[in-house]
């Protein structure tokens, strides 16, 4: 496996992780995958990464989106990991998730968050291992398949930056 910049021809296949993930019902309160254009345009360019297996399929993918237009939060951003159901437990999740923690620090980025759904374990012990604490939870507020749904709050502070 390797981690590489996503490319306009990985669309089909990040897209496709994408909406695995939402079908699972524990990755985010969408429903449906957003078209190719409104996915490029609402993610930061340079902090969008893939990771391929040996066989150059894309097993997995990471990008963030900024938390505020406000200079203050310039180097506050929130991300969002899928991997393909047939490579998870392999490591693709943690190597794509130390990938972006390079390039955001790089990048003079301080904070990465993220919202997690409480039932959602593996994505929990995943953030524990690289580094994020837990903020707080967000109790109730979305309703997602017609329930009100908690999110515990996640960040990872750079120990480099800020």
């Amino acid at each position: 496996m390797r981690i590489r910049a996503m490319e306009p021809g990985d669309a089909a296949d990040v897209l496709a992780i994408y909406q695995a993930g939402l079908d699972t019902g524990q990755a985010s309160f969408e429903t449906e995958a957003p078209t190719w254009p409104a996915f490029d345009s609402g993610r930061l360019p340079a902090h969008r990464l893939v990771a391929v297996g040996d066989d150059g399929r894309v097993l997995g993918w990471v990008a963030v989106t900024p938390v505020s237009a406000r200079a203050v939060y310039a180097g506050v951003v929130e991300h969002s990991v899928y991997v393909h159901p047939a490579a998870q437990g392999r490591g693709v999740a943690r190597a794509l998730m130390a990938a972006l923690i390079a390039s955001t620090e790089a990048a003079g980025i301080w904070t990465v968050q993220s919202g997690i759904f409480p039932e959602n374990a593996a994505s929990l012990t995943l953030h524990e291992r690289v580094g994020f604490r837990v903020v707080g939870v967000r109790e109730r507020v979305g309703r997602h398949h017609g329930t009100w749904r908690d999110v515990v709050l996640l960040e990872r502070r750079s120990p480099a930056i800020g």
